[in-house]
């Protein structure tokens, strides 16, 4: 029994067990699966999002919003109006501290002293008292002087950048330098330079902070760094700073694991640091702050950020600088002074949201060094994940293998639950980051081999074609392929395809008179109805967007035979769209929708195209040119539409209005271009009557014969003023009366540019 057992689950036991292995592997270190760590990062970030805000009292935001920016005027504001934002704070709210999220580096020259002055010694040198009146308005007019007054003996701390070979302004003193490390590295950030206050504002504040933010290589802001370092220094970031001036810490020191036996990976990567004192006040204890990897810490992001997000008071600094903000909300509280205001470009993509709020990086951090508590990946934290890997691994590898589907099903979901609730009790209870992508990928990997791979896989294969081809064609169209899909891929091929070029008539102009709202939105309606008539209408192959040009071909990848005859429907019925959707717009009070369709039928290079970054399913060749050469060309001839003769030829079932000869940049062969009109059965007898003395007008102008040419333009013009390609033709004759092209004449008008 044992035996017949061994060789019926004996092959996915095994399978499942080398499963483990590899991931046991991942998580120790051993093995590095890039995929898993982005997976890693991905639950880590909704880990982080699902975690509900508490309001903090203790911090609080003063916004420089846009009701601040409506009321006191445009940012940056004079350091008069920053002068009485900061006694407001100090002296009259009597705040613990506050941090500037935002840099003085340039002197204040917007009293216009400096104007007075020259005005002093020069041209009213001469005007009795003029000199002294501007002498003694210099305290007054001394903007940069009225905040070092403000600064004085206040528990304000100052922002910074670091910079890379720049100086400029003045540092604050370091916490420490490497005079004091005892000939210790202390790996860090370090920078040759830093973009920092003007001195005297810098000599005024009780310290200064950094506020430069280090994304990480997706560009979303995960870590912070407490400290960094400049030259020999190591000077503190603006939350770490800011907190210290409240607690009124009297110094931060590092502190180093003896016991180099004893070093954990964190440590030895920290050259063995082991955490950062701060003695604050009198107390004999100091807190103990936890560094990770060159001195940053995991920011602890909580709600969406912002007024509205849920952690942090924010109060605008328009409202502070009024009164209007009850004592009680910020007396003995911590403060960032910093924006929210979407011109001023201090947001951060972050894990909560994409547009955070930077100054909120600093309050997170903050709430963090005040609490004592930190999101770290304990030294041991290997060691859980591989254990906790080995279990569900060698239970889903025993259990599934012998059981039914649906508990199968049961089990492997309750594993999943099982393992993202531990995660994140150790994540909100402990303030453990481990990790578990690798082992919901086991759980998954472990289901599949055992329950449902054959179902699987053949899911997978039809989801495949659905995916390479559902933004291209029709609906219905990916249904009929998923029947087959071994007869379709995107291999590189040649076939006889219809390609179509589709553009909006002055474009720019209309952007220029709508709000970006009304843009995206005339756009999107425009975009979605072009995209239906060519998928929906006449099944078409949706190439790309370019801006607001349309790229779409007939033909692959479901083969047609009729390719030409739907793209000409195809057009038709996009024009007629547009028509409808001008209304509207017109409707609305929104600028006229005018588009042009170039179309073109030939030998094309079909496929899956592009570089190892980007690939799409697109055509290639000259017949593609042409196309697009096309489109440009119906500008010149006042028409919707202009079709190549191949076009014509293979859709000989609408009528046509010949439009020219042309030979198009980047072509030696003329060819005839021609404006369909509709299905021939469709085309009423005075249309039919237009067209005809149409061609016949054509003709005697191909024939130079310019009496007859004008004549009928004339009779034309009379029928259907409104239509530019008989005054083209007017414009033509009178320039060839005064130019004759000559006897060989061909015909034909050469386009030099594309």
């Amino acid at each position: 029994m044992r035996i017949k057992t061994l060789k019926k689950y004996g092959l996915r036991w095994t399978l499942g067990l080398l499963l483990t292995v590899v991931a046991v592997l991942q998580v120790s270190g051993a093995l590095r699966i890039d995929a898993i760590e982005r997976m890693d990062t991905f639950f880590a970030d909704l880990r982080m999002r699902l975690v509900k805000p508490v309001l903090d009292p203790r911090i609080v935001v003063v916004d420089i919003d846009e009701k601040s920016i409506a009321e006191v005027g445009h940012f940056p504001w004079n350091r008069k109006i920053v002068a009485r934002l900061v006694t407001q704070l100090t002296e009259h709210y009597g705040v613990a501290s506050a941090g500037f999220d935002i840099v003085f580096a340039e002197a204040d020259n917007t009293s216009g002293y400096d104007v007075l002055e020259q005005l002093a010694q020069r041209e009213m040198k001469d005007v009795g008292g003029f000199g002294a009146r501007v002498a003694a308005m210099k305290d007054a007019l001394d903007y940069d002087g009225l905040l070092v007054k403000a600064l004085e003996d206040q528990p304000v701390v100052l922002g910074y950048n670091v910079a890379e070979d720049q100086r400029k302004g003045k540092l604050p003193d370091p916490f420490f330098n490497t005079d004091t490390l005892n000939g210790r590295e202390l790996p860090a950030n370090t920078y040759n330079g830093y973009l920092a206050n003007l001195d005297r504002l810098q000599d005024a504040a009780a310290t200064g902070g950094i506020f430069t933010a280090l994304p990480d290589p997706d560009g979303i802001l995960r870590h912070t760094a407490l400290l960094m370092r400049i030259g020999d220094g190591f000077y503190p970031t603006l939350s770490l700073a800011t907190a210290a001036v409240a607690l009124q810490a009297r110094a931060i020191t590092p502190l180093w694991e003896t016991n180099v036996a004893e070093l954990s990976a964190r440590q030895r990567a920290n050259g063995g640091l082991d955490t950062l004192l701060m003695f604050v006040g009198q107390k004999k204890a100091p807190m103990r702050i936890p560094v990770g990897e060159n001195l940053s810490n995991l920011i602890e992001f909580r709600g969406v950020g912002g007024p509205k997000g849920g952690a942090f008071t924010y109060v605008s600094a328009a409202d502070v600088l009024a009164g209007r903000v009850g004592k009680e909300v910020l007396a003995d509280r911590i403060v960032l002074i910093g924006t929210t205001a979407p011109g001023l470009l201090d947001l951060r993509a972050t894990p909560v949201n994409s547009a955070y709020p930077g100054v909120e990086v600093h309050a997170n951090m903050i709430k963090s060094i005040l609490d004592g508590r930190f999101k770290v990946r304990p030294d041991y934290a290997d060691g859980v994940e591989a254990l906790q890997v080995g279990v569900v691994g060698v239970v889903l590898a025993l259990a599934l293998g012998v059981m039914a589907p649906l508990p199968s099903i049961l089990l492997a979901a309750a594993m999943a639950g099982a393992v993202f609730g531990f995660n994140y009790w150790t994540y909100t209870e402990m303030d453990w980051v481990l990790k578990m992508a690798m082992t919901l990928v086991l759980i998954a990997a472990v289901f599949v081999l055992n329950v449902a791979w054959g179902y699987f896989f053949e899911v997978r294969r039809n989801r495949g074609l659905v995916s390479r081809f559902g933004e291209y064609v029709a609906p219905e169209l990916v249904a009929q392929m998923a029947e087959n899909p071994e007869q379709y891929n995107m291999d590189g091929e040649s076939r006889e395809l219809t390609v179509m070029f589709v553009d909006v008539r002055g474009f720019t102009t209309i952007s220029e008179g709508l709000t970006p709202k009304q843009l995206r939105e005339y756009i999107n309606l425009y975009l979605t109805a072009m995209s239906e008539d060519i998928r929906s209408a006449h099944q078409g192959t949706l190439d790309k967007y370019i801006g607001d040009a349309v790229m779409a071909f007939w033909g692959a990848p479901v083969h047609f035979s009729d390719h030409a005859r739907r793209g000409v429907a195809t057009s038709l019925l996009m024009q007629a769209s547009a028509r409808r959707l001008n209304e509207d717009f017109i409707a609305r009070g929104w600028p006229e929708l005018k588009i042009g369709i170039g179309l073109n039928s030939g030998l094309m290079h079909v496929g899956d195209m592009g570089s190892n970054i980007r690939r799409a399913y697109t055509v290639m060749g000259d017949a593609v040119n042409l196309g697009s050469r096309l489109e440009g060309i119906t500008k010149v001839y006042g028409v919707g539409i202009a079709v190549g003769e191949v076009t014509r030829a293979a859709a000989p079932e609408f009528a046509y209005r010949e439009l020219d000869l042309v030979r198009v940049k980047g072509k030696n062969e003329p060819v005839a271009i021609f404006e369909p009109v509709a299905l021939a059965p469709e085309v009423d007898a005075a249309t039919l009557h237009e067209l005809e003395r149409w061609h016949l007008a054509l003709a005697a102008v191909r024939a130079q014969r310019w009496d007859q040419a004008e004549s009928l333009l004339a009779e034309l013009q009379i029928l259907s003023p409104q239509r530019g390609l008989y005054a083209l033709y007017v414009e033509r004759i009178v320039y060839y009366r005064a130019h004759p092209p000559g006897e060989n004449w061909d015909g034909v008008t050469t386009f030099e540019t594309k």
